[in-house]
């Protein structure tokens, strides 16, 4: 079976958002996903061609950072 649940990492543990349908002391394997970084998730709104990865970068990155300027 499996089971997808939102959980946040707080002070080195998961905190769920709703129980789960367990046994008490039933074994089960985790694998953890992070989310998506706000930017990535707004890939593609604005009619970005590119990748995301890129996009990311330009956002980012203090070189194109108009304060930065020279």
């Amino acid at each position: 079976m499996a089971i997808t649940i939102e959980a946040v990492y707080e002070n080195g543990v998961l905190r769920l958002s709703t129980p789960l349908p367990f046994k008490e002391q039933q074994k089960v394997q985790v694998t953890v996903h992070t989310g998506a970084s706000p930017l990535a998730q707004a890939h593609g709104i604005m009619g970005w061609t590119g990748d995301a990865v890129t996009l990311e970068r330009f956002a980012l990155d203090a070189e194109f950072d108009p304060e930065e300027g020279p």
